[in-house]
């Protein structure tokens, strides 16, 4: 008798702990049309995602592996929260919609190792898409250390994606790498493995079947490293991995690490229709606040004129730099950036005259800096001066007393914690000092611009100075700005110093004039750098000029028309009582586009295309009545300029 009750006891024990094994903790987003389970299998964590009751990510798992602590395996439920509804609104100059929603359902899991430390898994659901993080809530002041994170994302085979690899550390010029400066790899199996053992960067985008994903990460605070994708994909399932070793700020620490309690960044997958996942703000929903001590109003969006992107390094004299001033004065541009060792060719003193000429002209400056350090070679001035806090503190004081409005950082080749550090560092010192920052040779943002509303752009792409360098990279201007839209710039603003209307030193522009007078609509960026000159604009037609003299520095609104990635793009901006509508094509054929222009309330139209040769623009109204389709040519473009009523 006894030992058949033991043996029922031992039964009903072990249904208990299969019945837990076996449960699933559903998350469900608030229009109920994605749902996240997640759960344990073999004492390991896992997580799907469905859309519309369709499975659109598989089995992809959980976990972290300290030096101290597997949290990886042998886990076991302690507690799951309720749902809860979390709510945030907020306002954003820098972005794709200055009045930001977002509204998701979180559930936590709170878990336990064999060796009962815990971690819980926070998720959030949003009707965009599912986001979560780890939180280690124990106590601790002794350093913990984070190895290997297991965290992945599993596509089902069928599914193409469009990824850039990442670089590999201290390669390219002058060992500048990892620069996020890659083409992306367009429509292929996912299971390719990377070119390189450094993987993929983010944000990458996948299709599978009738829905879009895109993968990337968010809320980095200096308190983990930036992480990529690694190399190989088995059957589709990404793993996160972890920088170089090289990737350090002059030999400090690559990997996270960090005494306790510790969030780790949110991991990101945008979800839904192509529409849905372009127009998606998750990638700043999720992004810490404003700094308190930091004022946006300080910091005015804008466009800049910039010598360097045509005219190179001899272009940075005190006649030249002048000369590009009185340029963005007469085209009402906001401001002008000066680039590379003007310290040593123009000088700190002719400098100041320079920043009082602009200012009479209602004009600010941008200064140049080499991020120095020991992680690069590059000889280029000023550097070796903002590698300290003090260093800093000295140089943006100088920079303050002489009008200076921002610097452009360049040559980081990092993505180690230690550099991450670095970037939220200088953000911070330079808003003290009322200083905007535009990095060059740099990371992805990741939401950094609302955190720190003075980092008003960073490049993070392959962008038009290599356009300038080599006519393999102008042949491949139409496909590469084509997919960015979907992919580098669906979140973070994008220093791709876009616009060429006119020619290009020794290359041949495949693009027509309308596809680059499109691209700063396209592209979105808090300082818009452009890339023609005072005698290129002075070749361009009166309404080209006036419609550069008056276009936008930021958006109340984003919409997304139409398009594929790697084909072609259609987007809507709003300002004011304005939409402007811009259009490009990445492909050797024309693209007939149909235009509903009462979903923009519009009272009148006025519309900038390609002439017949491609080489110059036509203009003229729109019949709102029965508006024709818009014809775009080969490697072609438009822009409308729509008036509301």
């Amino acid at each position: 008798m006894k030992y058949k009750i033991a043996s029922l006891i031992f039964l009903l024990f072990s249904a208990n702990q299969m019945l837990k094994a076996q449960t699933k903790y559903e998350i469900t987003s608030p229009d109920k049309e994605l749902s996240v389970s997640v759960f344990l299998k073999n004492k390991q964590a896992y997580y799907t995602i469905s859309r519309k009751s369709a499975p659109v990510l598989a089995n992809s798992s959980l976990g972290l592996i300290r030096e101290d602590a597997d949290f990886a395996k042998n886990l076991t439920v302690l507690s799951v929260s309720k749902n809860e509804l979390v709510k945030d609104n907020y306002t954003l100059k820098n972005g794709k919609r200055l009045n930001n929603q977002y509204l998701a359902n979180k559930r936590i899991l709170h878990l336990q190792n064999a060796s009962a430390q815990k971690m819980d898994v926070i998720f959030q659901v949003s009707n965009d898409g599912v986001a979560f993080r780890y939180y280690f809530p124990d106590a601790d002041t002794q350093l913990k250390k984070i190895t290997e994170e297991k965290t992945a994302f599993h596509f089902f085979e069928s599914t193409k994606a469009w990824m850039q690899p990442m670089s590999v550390a201290k390669t390219g010029w002058e060992s500048t790498n990892p620069s996020y400066e890659e083409y992306y790899k367009k429509e292929i199996s996912v299971g390719t493995p990377a070119p390189t053992q450094a993987g993929w960067v983010y944000p990458a985008l996948f299709n599978y079947k009738n829905t879009w994903l895109l993968v990337t990460e968010v809320g980095l605070d200096g308190g983990y490293c930036a992480t990529r994708l690694k190399q190989n994909s088995p059957a589709g399932n990404y793993q996160v991995g972890f920088p170089d070793g090289r990737e350090a700020f002059t030999n400090q620490n690559v990997n996270p690490e960090s005494t306790l309690p510790w969030y780790t960044p949110w991991r990101v997958i945008a979800v839904g229709s192509l529409k849905k996942v372009t127009e998606s703000t998750l990638g700043t929903d999720l992004a810490a606040p404003t700094k308190t001590a930091i004022n946006p109003e300080l910091f005015q969006l804008g466009k800049a004129s910039w010598s360097w992107i045509m005219l190179k390094d001899n272009s940075i004299v005190y006649d030249i730099q002048k000369k590009y001033i009185d340029f963005a004065a007469d085209m009402k541009w906001e401001y002008c950036l000066i680039d590379v060792d003007w310290d040593t060719k123009i000088g700190y003193e002719k400098m100041q005259q320079l920043a009082d000429y602009a200012k009479s002209k209602n004009v600010g400056l941008l200064l140049w800096y080499n991020s120095a350090g020991d992680w690069n070679t590059v000889k280029y001035t000023p550097k070796n001066k903002l590698t300290t806090h003090e260093n800093r503190l000295k140089e943006f004081a100088l920079l303050q007393k002489m009008g200076i409005k921002g610097i452009k950082v360049d040559f980081f080749g990092g993505d180690g914690q230690s550099m991450i550090r670095y970037y939220l560092e200088l953000f911070e010192d330079a808003a003290k000092f009322g200083l905007s920052v535009n990095c060059h040779g740099a990371t992805l943002p990741r939401g950094w611009q609302r955190t720190y509303p003075n980092l008003v752009t960073m490049e993070s792409i392959k962008g038009m100075e290599f356009i300038t360098f080599d006519q393999n990279n102008a042949n491949e201007e139409p496909l590469h700005a084509t997919t960015i839209p979907f992919t580098r710039n669906i979140f973070d603003p994008m220093d791709f110093t876009p616009m060429n209307l006119s020619k290009i030193p020794n290359i041949k522009r495949k693009t027509t004039a309308a596809f680059e007078l499109a691209l700063p609509v396209i592209f979105q960026s808090g300082v818009q750098h452009l890339a023609e000159s005072p005698n290129g604009m002075a070749t361009v037609p009166a309404y080209v000029k006036s419609f550069l003299q008056t276009f936008p520095a930021s958006w109340e609104d984003t919409k997304f028309i139409d398009g594929y990635p790697g084909k072609f793009v259609v987007m809507a901006r709003k300002a004011g009582s304005k939409w402007y509508i811009a259009g490009i094509n990445g492909e050797n054929s024309d693209k007939l586009i149909n235009l509903d222009f009462s979903k923009f309330n519009a009272k009148e139209a006025e519309i900038i295309i390609d002439a017949e040769e491609g080489t110059d623009f036509i203009t003229g109204g729109i019949d709102l009545k029965s508006p024709p389709p818009v014809k775009m040519k080969p490697y072609g473009g438009f822009v409308i300029v729509v008036t509301q009523k």
